[in-house]
């Protein structure tokens, strides 16, 4: 259908091997792959973090909460501008999400500012997101936990679904919060159709969400199946956020392929910089950010105050380019009515300026090209 998708798989038969090795070995679930992906994930990453492999990345986020002992009565500062995952799993929780301001038209991510002002005796968390794989300015966010004066632990968890391989000043994300957590869904960096990674240092956390991966049993199946245990004790309450074998297998050939795939992504970034600079009718986001090596999960543009964006992205389906938004305000869903929750003026306008163009590593630098061409020509009859 599409001549230029918003993204496609960066598959070969290296996957197809993988999986066909899994299902030879006549184990699916939670096993050896799972394992070899989560101590190879913590090496790629470093920092001295562990790695816990679940089914996918809201999962993770879910984990997170629920080792911190984040409940009833709490509040979670949650960007405004970020998929509803984040808000969702807090309320699954039983807390409160207080959205928090974006930056600034060049900067989309979280204002730390915005997150000392938010902060109160009833904060229990903050999740921020490394949106579109360009981090957060973690210094000052951490800087404004640290400072807060409030006598309890506020938990710092990153929402990693976009940034894996990127890095805050050197050090990778994912692992400069107490929790870091990745998605590994078709669509992303590290794609396995669904998946995620819990990472922290903490032990307490790690031993918590472990239990809580499955069913808050003391041992896996996997343990009784090869003799290491014969029961097991449940010592919480659990959830089933187990990764299948199949997953691991895939997890582990595309972590294989991230550093170049990022660089690829990155190639194409640089083209669209390019070729856009200067256009009539649109900004392109994060042209100053130098806080890092970015992943480029996403390519968005900023389209001026006017534009019909709906008529544009009509314009280019009928070109045969698929384009999305990166996202809608949570404020705005029927299911969040009911929330009071605070406006957010600065990631409201984004909301409604922001277009996502095609970006994958297997994507070609004439297929960039062309995405170009038929933007600008619909940019220069929509700001006539």
């Amino acid at each position: 259908m599409w001549t230029v998708p918003l993204f496609d798989l960066n598959y070969d038969d290296r996957e197809m091997q993988a999986v066909q090795e899994v299902i030879a070995s006549r184990w699916l679930t939670m096993g050896e792959k799972t394992r070899e992906f989560e101590k190879r994930f913590a090496e790629f990453l470093g920092n001295g973090s562990a790695c816990l492999a679940v089914s996918c990345g809201t999962a993770a986020l879910h984990l997170a909460l629920l080792a911190a002992s984040v409940g009833p009565g709490d509040e979670v500062l949650v960007p405004a501008l970020t998929f509803v995952a984040d808000s969702n799993v807090v309320r699954m929780v039983g807390a409160k999400p207080v959205f928090v301001d974006s930056t600034s038209a060049d900067d989309f991510n979280i204002s730390p500012g915005a997150v000392k002002a938010a902060l109160t005796p009833r904060t229990r968390a903050v999740i921020v997101v490394h949106y579109g794989g360009y981090s957060c300015d973690m210094g000052p966010i951490r800087a404004a936990i640290q400072e807060s004066g409030l006598s309890r632990k506020i938990y710092l968890i990153e929402d990693t679904a976009h940034g894996p391989g990127g890095d805050y000043k050197g050090t990778p994300c994912g692992t400069i919060g107490d929790v870091g957590c990745f998605s590994f869904f078709s669509n992303k960096n590290l794609s396995v159709g669904e998946g995620g990674m819990l990472v922290t240092a903490s032990k307490t956390l790690l031993r918590k969400a472990g239990h809580l991966r499955s069913h808050g049993m003391s041992s896996l199946t996997l343990d009784r199946h090869q003799g290491r245990a014969l029961s097991y004790d449940v010592v919480r309450p659990g959830l089933n956020y187990r990764m299948d074998e199949l997953r691991a297998a895939l997890g582990l050939v595309q972590l294989d392929k991230l550093p170049r795939a990022n660089r690829q992504r990155f190639e194409k970034v640089k083209r669209y910089r390019e070729r856009l600079a200067g256009t009539s009718g649109l900004q392109i986001p994060f042209s100053s950010w130098d806080l890092g090596s970015p992943t480029h999960h996403i390519f968005p543009v900023l389209l001026d105050r006017g534009i019909d964006r709906p008529n544009l992205m009509q314009g280019l389906k009928e070109a045969g380019i698929q384009s999305s938004i990166h996202y809608p305000v949570p404020q705005d869903f029927s299911g969040f009515q009911d929330q009071q929750a605070a406006e957010t003026p600065i990631a409201r306008d984004l909301s409604q300026r922001e277009l996502t163009l095609p970006l994958f590593p297997t994507m070609t630098l004439k297929q960039v090209d062309l995405v170009c061409d038929r933007l600008q020509s619909l940019l220069a009859v929509a700001s006539k």
